[in-house]
């Protein structure tokens, strides 16, 4: 689509309309106020249970984690001091590598002191699998990992408190990323135990009254972000009219030079986001409508990629779906445009499992190197092979696959259009069983389906996130994916040292991946926003989030 014809290909943290901009007069003025025209408010504010770009954007702001990005004087960003003020790196003997992290003397927005036991809570807690966080792969890197998902015990993540300002961390070994993304992280900034702990009992009192007036108790300890302890550059209040309101923190020790007070205003659509923010009533919007999106795209501009592909998962040690001429037969009879074309945001069919975005060595994009590695589907002469393969397969005319999904508007559409495909083309039966977000998640962990349709996130902008997730052993392969060539390939590119081999083994083990179909990439999306004249240094992340704390207005 014409929307992705310029889209930006390095997938790092990109600057809005630059940072510094030396010689134009930006400045913060004193009591600048920003209103920010958003989709719709999170249910949680929990930092490991945030999945949208809204949680997240008011998550970087009460929150500050080890290390920060901001804008460089080209447009760009750089890493900065967090809470960490420096930190030390040792290769061991053993290939694993340690992380030694310096904290400054940090506060709590109640005046407490930050302590690196906030951290190894917080990072215990994340990778935990009792939390279900959809985020915890983001630890995968992190020594003992995969020994907490399969035991369920905490403690074996090779995270400490050496003492109460120094955090250490053993990784499995090198991770490029780890530092760029992980340690940036809303699912990984420090917690505070006793305020969780305060705000869950409370939580669970108040659902247990419901229950006796005979009611659901649907209260969730971080659904008010103002009764959370948080340790960032602003702390949350609501306005009369239900706005979120972010003010500057009395208690934050660091520098911030952007906004005294951001105004989140919440909407239940895109298109409700932006006729506020047209009618001059906020001075950003996101996402945008995607008629707008379109309207825009005739110009020179372009949507952004999101570190995000829609797939559609199959669960290979099932009975139905245990050999890759089945998955394959399914996935070649989609067509994936007119899966596109439902979307409500920006989309185009999927070419490969990593997105456009994410960047490889030499800051060239991964998915525009890789090339397209699906081909042609939902045409004629794909369907032909499709029923060719099936008939191959050990696929029963008898079965009738649980399809499970995530139960919206969107995914039901979807879900819908890709049922009739396949009774059509491949004169299949299906069961559809819309589920809710906890559902969907414990059907992925039990094996309770088929074919699952559902958005892959890449933790952090680097291929392995969503490569890693495959290998056997991990906790984390829900399509129960086996294949020893695969698992060695990936066990290669957690000890390369040379970072072009390393990115030579990821593009094999896409291909490998692909090429046994346990997952069938769908779409990749885009993301789009618009900002009123004046306004600079507003960074939005390459994991798709905002942050306004260096955000200026452009004096002359």
């Amino acid at each position: 689509m014409k929307m992705w014809k310029r889209m930006a290909a390095m997938g790092l943290c990109l600057a809005l309309m630059a940072g510094m901009l030396a010689g134009c007069g930006s400045e913060s003025a004193p009591g600048l106020t920003l209103r920010l025209s958003m989709g719709q408010e999170a249910a949680s504010y929990d930092p490991i249970r945030a999945e949208t770009t809204e949680a997240e954007t008011v998550l970087i702001h009460l929150y500050e984690n080890l290390l920060r990005k901001t804008p460089d004087t080209s447009g760009g960003t750089v890493l900065s001091s967090g809470v960490a003020k420096k930190y030390d790196v040792e290769e061991n003997y053993d290939g694993t590598v340690t992380y030694t992290f310096h904290l400054r003397q940090a506060k709590w927005s109640d005046g407490q002191a930050v302590t690196a036991e906030d951290f190894v809570y917080a990072w215990q807690r994340l990778a935990d699998p009792v939390t279900n966080s959809p985020s915890a792969s983001l630890l995968s890197a992190v020594a003992g990992y995969d020994e907490v998902r399969s035991s369920g015990d905490a403690s074996k993540l090779q995270v400490s408190a050496e003492s109460e300002l120094t955090f250490v961390v053993t990784l499995l070994g090198k991770c490029d990323w780890f530092l760029e993304d992980v340690c940036t992280d809303p699912a990984t900034m420090p917690l505070r135990q006793d305020n969780l702990q305060t705000l869950k009992e409370e939580a669970i009192q108040k659902n247990l009254q419901a229950e006796e007036r005979g009611e659901t108790g649907t209260q969730n300890w971080a659904s008010d972000p103002t009764r959370l302890v948080t340790n960032g550059p602003y702390t949350a209040s609501y306005g009369e009219a239900g706005e979120l309101i972010l003010t500057k923190s009395a208690t934050y020790v660091g520098a911030v030079s952007g906004p005294e007070e951001l105004r989140v205003l919440f909407h239940d659509s895109a298109e409700a986001a932006w006729e506020t923010y047209d009618a001059g009533e906020a001075d950003f919007v996101s996402p945008l409508p995607r008629a707008e999106t379109e309207a825009k795209a005739e110009s020179d501009w372009a949507a952004v990629a999101q570190l995000q592909t829609t797939v559609l998962l199959f669960h290979t040690q099932g009975e139905i779906f245990p050999d890759v001429q089945s998955r394959k037969a399914f996935s070649l009879a989609i067509d994936r445009q007119a899966l596109s074309d439902l979307t409500a945001l920006v989309s185009r069919p999927a070419d490969g499992l990593v997105p456009y975005g994410v960047p490889d060595e030499n800051g060239e994009d991964f998915r525009t190197q890789g090339g397209d590695l699906l081909g042609e589907s939902g045409t004629e002469e794909a369907l032909t092979e499709a029923r060719s393969l099936l008939e191959e397969s050990s696929y029963a005319s008898t079965a009738v696959p649980r399809f499970v999904y995530e139960d919206t508007e969107e995914n039901a559409a979807m879900a819908d259009a890709l049922w009739k495909t396949w009774m059509k083309s491949l004169r299949v039966r299906l069961e559809l069983v819309p589920l809710s977000n906890d559902e969907l998640r414990e059907a992925l962990q039990t094996g309770d389906y088929d074919i699952a349709l559902m958005d892959l996130r890449g933790n952090a902008l680097d291929a392995e996130s969503f490569l890693d997730l495959w290998r056997g052993d991990s906790p984390e392969n829900a399509a129960g994916y086996e294949n020893g060539a695969y698992d060695t390939l990936l066990k290669v590119i957690r000890s390369a040292s040379d970072e072009k081999a390393r990115q030579g083994c990821l593009h094999d083990a896409e291909v490998l991946l692909l090429d046994d179909c346990p997952v069938a990439p769908l779409l990749f999306t885009a993301s789009a926003w618009e900002a009123r004249d004046g306004l600079v240094g507003i960074l939005r992340d390459g994991r798709g989030f905002f942050s306004f704390t260096s955000a200026a207005e452009v004096s002359g």
